[in-house]
Formats: structure tokens, sequence, C-alpha cells
């Protein structure tokens, strides 16, 4: 079971290790038997397995089953000759890109090194990512599609840059420079002849790594990238790969398969045992990572005033726990003072600081007025630093303080710590308060400090050590995400309706700043979207706001507008609409309204044009979203393609004039002037936040944003950084990218009426399904979002749909006179006071209605039944 491994380097022990990887000829070896085997029969295939390889018949019998199936999946059979792109949704629709070859890990290992960076340059998406001996395994669940195949293919004159821009962040970059430490005695032992624990070699290699990294020419850096980019990885043999690929040589099989194939599900399986133990991974190859980027970043939150609320307090006093540790030998409190420093009364076990003392390895001294423990080795150090003086009889290199004591004292004191204050670092080592701001001053502009609003509760700002701050961060992100378990669809229904005011009393400018930028068809907006969020609605209200200037409505495609107001225009830009039309007409009309809004009549003069010309010119240019109105009456115009016809009157100045309304009346001009420039994408994030809530792929896809999901990701991470929303799975079955509103997470929680029946137009962005929640199965094609339909939900879940005028009913569950009854006493409610003049039933689950059980429901509800229908008048 074990043998020699001649030519392969030494590893310090850990206890999950990694493999040696197979070499690329072995690989093609393998790839070209598999290619063979496919082509052979069974019978061909079992009888060189077995002549050839030492197979027994089942052995053979299961490895020919094995390649049949994967040729079955994916069309062919990774081999010496093809490469396979295999596309797959996983159980919570994020998507998995596997490459499978069988050329080995030592050619996979830098490819997806590659990929991580590339992906993430180009495309913005941060990639978890595995390799293997026979491929790698890419995790994408930040994407709203799988990332072409050009994308996974790396050119061979790019493949040095990427790799070695990205070997540095990687958990081999840590070991091997662990390795090289040890072998180069950069990590030293407590005590020669006695073996170093592991734990603490990782620890000492970690800070070596921080320190290391800041030297571009530090000789063990150096040593580590050549290690891995020479003998770990085989270069040469993947640019040979990639140029194959591209000048064709290969083949490049890119497939979509349902769920994985039997070679990307044992991809999977190493995918998994390589994260279940992230959390096991040593510390040093944790945190191997550009420092300058992550301060970068933390300056970035520095800069924001919501970071105090970013840090959770229960989170903040865990890390405080195991940076203050609990030592329970006296070897463990020795190392605790190092890393530590000084130890008050009550800090520290008497009994073990006794057995340091006898053996000389720690003493007391007097710092600040008080008695302080501190190793022996530190007694220079706090001598020259604060004045504290030693004892005597301490060994000659125990004085000596080193090269700026107080500068150590004050990194290591932060780095033991959370948020401090001034006052608390200056009474830790008695010093001035000014003397004290101008030290730990200095630190942060090294950038060896950072400082902020920082803890929980705090008043001032104090200052972290960047590790101790990333760690916190960690944490409290942790936190926040177990804080809420999925619920399921339902619940989101529930939650949308009572964020979105449904029935709740507020002014039209309430309701109108989460609505911003929705397309929604014109009649639905006073209809229903408005008059279900401000009670009591009237039409003058909103044309009140138009007239104002203050809201403007902008075309929106065929007959659907949307709402913006004036000042936010801007930054959330023109939503996605009509192409722009090219007629003579259309141009014309540009260019008179270029000069600035026109009144219907001057605008015929200053174009030239005929009334039946213009008109309909003038309204593809609205719905093109190019040509606005500073009122709303031309939506509300029943003839808005028809020019006004001439007014009969018996003498010019006549006092019997037309009172109707037409799709000419007020003032027309473009919306060149609204949205001047590209809009910010930022603004668009904060915005879906506030009218949805909960954040998910497919509720942005329904909404048509220009660029979809993958638009706002980016800027929706940001914000979760900033602690302005919070990342987790939330919602069943709505993929694992979703984003949420700290406030919208509790409510999701707390909206557990499960009775409540509630009646919502089928297109109302309080209604969820058809875009962020698929419509139930039984619905089939029938259920949709369009004007004039609706949708019946009891307790958040849809049960009845009435479509576009009311004639036939289509049960979303299976009819069951309970709930029908319910779902029924809830629509005839909602007829009686939205509105409608009737309701009138032919049809229901396809079946006229009078044959069917539904019949006597409708009459108990109050409709009145007819030979065809049945009736019901408000």
């Amino acid at each position: 079971l074990v043998s020699p491994a001649p030519g392969i380097p030494g590893a310090v022990p850990f206890w999950k290790g990694e493999g040696a990887g197979r070499p690329y000829e072995l690989g093609a070896a393998i790839g070209r038997a598999a290619r063979e085997l496919v082509a052979l029969g069974d019978e061909e295939g079992t009888r060189r397995l077995r002549e050839e390889h030492s197979l027994d018949e089942r052995a053979a019998a299961n490895l020919l089953t094995f390649l049949r199936e994967q040729e079955g999946a994916t069309g062919v059979v990774p081999s010496d000759k093809a490469v396979v792109i295999e596309r797959f949704r996983d159980e919570i629709g994020d998507w998995r890109v596997c490459i499978l070859t069988p050329f080995g890990a030592r050619v996979h290992a830098p490819w997806s090194l590659a990929l991580a960076a590339r992906l993430r340059d180009s495309l913005g998406l941060e990639v978890n990512s595995i390799w293997s001996d026979d491929g790698i395994a890419l995790h994408l669940p930040d994407a709203e599609s799988p990332p072409p195949t050009d994308d996974l293919i790396v050119a061979p004159d790019e493949l040095d840059d990427l790799v070695v821009t990205e070997l540095a962040g990687t958990a081999l970059f840590g070991a091997r420079f662990r390795e090289n430490a040890a072998r180069a005695l950069l990590i030293p032992r407590r005590r020669p002849g006695q073996r170093t624990p592991l734990w603490q070699q990782r620890l000492k290699a970690q800070a070596l790594l921080q320190v290391a990294r800041r030297y571009a020419d530090f000789p063990v850096v150096l040593e580590t990238y050549r290690e891995c980019l020479q003998d770990v990885f085989d270069l040469p043999a993947l640019r040979q790969l990639l140029s194959d690929l591209q000048t064709r040589r290969l083949d490049l099989v890119s497939v979509e398969t349902p769920t994985a194939s039997p070679f990307a599900s044992s991809l999977l399986f190493d995918y998994v045992a390589t994260y279940m133990y992230e959390d096991d991974t040593p510390m040093a190859e944790r945190r191997a990572q550009a420092l300058a980027l992550d301060r970068d970043l933390l300056r970035e939150l520095l800069g924001q005033e919501e970071l105090r609320d970013l840090l959770d307090a229960s989170a903040l006093a865990h890390v405080e726990e195991e940076l203050r540790g609990s030592p329970h030998s006296a070897d463990q409190l020795h190392d605790l003072l190092l890393r530590r420093g000084d130890l008050r009364a009550g800090e520290f076990d008497v009994g073990l600081a006794g057995e340091l003392e006898d053996e000389r390895r720690a003493v007391r001294v007097r710092v600040g007025g008080e008695d302080r423990l501190i190793a022996a080795e530190d007694a220079g150090r706090y001598r020259d630093a604060v004045g504290a003086m030693p004892p005597a009889g301490l060994p000659d290199v125990f004085l000596e303080s080193g090269e700026d004591p107080l500068t150590g004292l004050l990194v290591r004191y932060a780095r033991g710590r959370g948020p401090f204050t001034t006052a608390e670092a200056a009474a830790r080592f008695g010093l001035g308060a000014q003397r004290a701001e101008e030290e730990l001053g200095r630190l942060e502009r090294e950038g060896r400090l950072v400082r902020g609003e920082l803890r929980p509760g705090g008043t001032e700002r104090e200052w972290c050590d960047p590790d101790v701050l990333r760690r916190l961060r960690r944490a409290s992100l942790a936190a926040l995400r177990k804080q809420v378990e999925p619920v399921e669809a339902p619940a989101l229904a529930r939650f949308l309706s009572a964020w979105h005011g449904i029935g709740r009393r507020s002014t039209l400018r309430e309701a109108l700043v989460p609505l911003q930028g929705v397309s929604l068809p014109v009649a639905l907006w006073e209809s229903d979207v408005l008059p279900r969020r401000v009670p009591g609605y009237q039409p003058a209200q909103l044309d009140q706001l138009c007239a104002s200037g203050e809201v403007v409505w902008v075309g929106a495609g065929l007959e659907r507008v949307a709402l913006v107001f004036r000042e936010d225009a801007p930054a959330l830009g023109r939503p996605a609409a009509l192409p722009p039309p090219d007629g003579r007409e259309h141009e014309w009309i540009r260019g008179a309204l270029s000069g600035g809004a026109l009144f219907w009549f001057d605008l015929l003069h200053e174009t030239g044009l005929e009334a039946e010309a213009a008109l309909p010119a003038l309204w593809d240019l609205v719905w093109a979203g190019e040509v606005t109105n500073d009122a709303w009456q031309p939506l509300r115009a029943e003839r808005r393609f028809a020019a006004p016809r001439p007014e009969r009157r018996p003498r010019r100045f006549s006092r019997q004039r037309s009172n109707a309304i037409t799709a000419t009346q007020g003032r027309w001009t473009t919306t060149a002037r609204l949205f001047p420039g590209e809009p910010d994408t930022r603004a668009l994030a904060e915005l879906l936040l506030e009218r949805q809530g909960i954040v998910t792929r497919d509720g942005v896809r329904a909404e048509g944003v220009p660029g979809g999901y993958g638009r706002v990701y980016q800027e929706l991470r940001k914000l979760e950084t900033l602690g302005v929303c919070r990342r987790g799975y939330f919602v069943e079955g709505l993929g694992g990218a979703q984003f949420a509103l700290p406030g919208a997470v509790e409510r999701l929680r707390d909206e557990t009426d499960a009775d409540a029946p509630l009646v919502l137009a089928a297109a109302d962005p309080a209604q969820p399904y058809g875009a962020a929640i698929s419509w139930p199965k039984r619905a089939g094609a029938r259920a949709a979002r369009v004007a004039g339909a609706y949708v019946v939900l009891l307790g958040g879940e849809a049960v009845l749909f009435v479509e576009r005028g009311g004639r036939s009913l289509t049960p979303l569950r299976d009819p069951e006179d309970e709930w029908l009854r319910q779902a029924l006493a809830a629509l005839v409610k909602h007829v009686r006071t939205s509105g409608m003049k009737r309701l009138a039933v032919e049809r229901f689950d396809g079946e006229a209605v009078t044959e069917t059980g539904l019949l006597p429901l409708l009459v108990e509800a109050g409709f009145l039944a007819g030979p065809r229908r049945a009736v019901l008048r408000a």
C-alpha cells in the first residue's frame, strides 16, 4: 500500500494532505484508453480490460458502464482527443461548470487559478473552484448565466501572468510557504531539541508570511513561487493543451445537462470534500492573500458611517474571547504572553504564572501604575518603551529591546484584542493621550492599524488591527446569515404584499418611491397598483404630481409606462422600451421638440405635419421612451392613436366646447434631459432592495432590468460589505445569491398569517408568481402576468387565477370546497370595493361553469346563476 516516491519532495505533516497529481503523460494514456474502450463493443472491451489491465469481470463491466453512461450524458467521453465543458444547475439553482479532461491535477490546478482571475476581471464573477486529476469544477453562485466557452479557454500567452497573480491568494501557496520557512529555519523552536507543535508552526508561519509579503524580493517568498510554478504545476503541458484547443487539434465539446454527468458527479464529490474542511485549513493558508487589496477595502469601509452596525456584538464578543485565550498549562500561558503582551491581575491563572516565574520565563513589572505579568523575553522592550524596570538576574539577550520597542508593543496590543480607543491604549502603557494618539496615527498611516466607528454601541472612533477587523467582519456576516433559515415561497408572497403596503394607508409619494422604473401596463397603474397602496386614491393626485414636474412618466414598451421622480431619473436611467422609430415624421417631431416642450397645436405648426400623421408618430416615440408629457391625461384617452375630431361649433367663439379627454393634452417634450448620461448602478441596486426587499435573480430578470442580474450583483455585494444589506439563502428554491435589507429579513420571518386571503392584479409588483416565483404546475400556460388578470392568494399561496376579463377561473391547486369558499369570498369583496362594475364567469378549469360543481359555491358567494354564466354585480 505504501511505496517510495522518488522525485517527490517531502512535506511538513498536516492531517489533510494533497496528492502529487497525475503526470500529463499518464493522463493522456488514460484518455486514450477511455476513447478506445468506448469505441469497442462490450464483449471486446471486457476482454481487453481483463487481459491487458488485469480487471476481473465485474470491475470491467462496471468501468464500461461508467464510460457508457458518461457518453450518454455528454455525447462524448473526455479523452486525449476531446475536452468536455459541462454546465448544469445544482439543487439550489446555482450554475456549476465542470471542465472534464484526463490530463491530471498538475495541469488543472494552474488552469483553475487562471480561470478564477479571468472570470473575476472580465465578468466580475467570484468563482469557487477545485481541481483534481479528472478536471476542474467551478461553482458560480452569483452568475445569472454560465460564462461563455471562449472565456474558459485562456490564451497561452496570458497564462503566466494570470497564474502568478492568483497564486499568492491560494491555500497551496500558504502551505508551501510554511514548508519552505520551516526548512529555512525561519520558524524557531521554543526550546532546542524539543518538537514545535504543528499548530504553533502554522501561527508562526502566518505572522512571518504577513511580514514577508511586504518585500517583493524576500527569498522564501520567491522560492515558494518557484516551487509552485515549476515543481507543483506543469505549465508547459497546460500551454500546449490550450494551444491545441485554440488550433482545434483537440476537440472542445460544450454541453448543458439537466444534472451532473457521472464524471462531473465525481468532481462534485471532491468539491464537497474540499470545502467541508475549509475551516480546518491552517491559518496561514486561509489568510494568504494580497494585503494591499484588503487594506484598500478596509479604508473604503471605514469611510462609511454604517460600519458600526456591520459588526455583530455577539460575534465581537466571541472573537475577543478567542483572542484572550484560555491557557491550561504554563507553556500555553507563556505563548499567550508572547502573542498578546502584558497581562493584568485577573487576566491570568496565578498558579500557572507562578510556575513561569519560578522558571524565570515570566516576570512582573510596573506599567501604568499597575503590576503586570510579561514574558521574560520582553523585559528589555518594556523597559525602553514605557520605563518598566525588569528584575535583576535576567539574561542579557532578554534585555535587548530591538528597534522601536513602543511600536512593537502597540502593534501586538492591537493584534490581541478587538477595537480599542486611544484612551484605552494610553492607560494600558501609561502614556499621555497626545503621545498615544501620535503613535497610533503613525501606525495607521503605515497601514498597520485602521480607524473608524467600529465597536457596536460605541460613542467614538476606535483603532483596530486589519487582520482582527477582517476576522470580525467575517464572523459578523456569518452570524447575520445564520439568523434566518430559508422560508418557503408562499412566505415571500405574504411578505411582498406587506412590504409594498397593500391595504396600508400611505401618501402617493410614499407609494411611488419604490415603484420607480417599473414598467407596467398603462391601465394597471390607476385601476389596481395605486389604489391598493393609497386608499382613497383620486386621479387628481397623480395629475398634480405630474403637472408640478415632480413625477415624470416614460414609455416602456407598447401600452406600458414607468414612473420616476425627476430628481432620481438621471441615476436610474431610461427603462427598457421599444426600438427607436426612424421614419420621416419621427425625425421631424424629434427636431421640433429638441428646442423645448410644445403643446399639440404648436407641435403641428413646428413640424408642418397633418394631425393624422403626427399623432401615431408621436405615440411611437412615446412607447420608445423618447417623448413624454407633463400630464397623465393623454394616457387616459380612449382614442389614443386617433387625431382629435374637429369640433363643430355654431361660431368660432362659442362657449360650447368639448370636455372630452384627448391623447394630445398637455405639453410634449423629449426625455433626453431626464437621462443625460449612464445610470448609477448603485442607485439601481438600492432601489431594487427597497422595492423587492428580498432581491433574487429571477425577480430582477422579471422586471426587465437592462443588463439583468449580473449588472447589479457587484453593487449588491458592495452594499453587503457596507452592512446595508445581507446576502443569504432566505427563500427556498430561488437560488443561492439572494440579498435582503435587514428589516426585510425580519419582516419575512414575521409574516406568519397563513390564512388571510388576498386578491392582487397578476402584474402587480407585489404579486411574485410568474416573476420571482414560478406559477404552480397546475396552471399550465393559462396563468400569466397580464393586465386585467387577478390572482387570489391564501396565506401567500396562489390558489385561483382570474383570467383577463374575468370570464374564466383557473384553480392553481386541486379544487376543494373549503379553500374555494375562502377564495371566492375574497374575490367578491375585491370586486365590490375596487370599482369594478361586474364579473361574469363562464368557465372554470377549462369547462363551462354551469356544468361544474363551482356554480353552487358561486351562488353562495353572491353570484347570480344564468344559463351560460354566473354574474356578480358590484
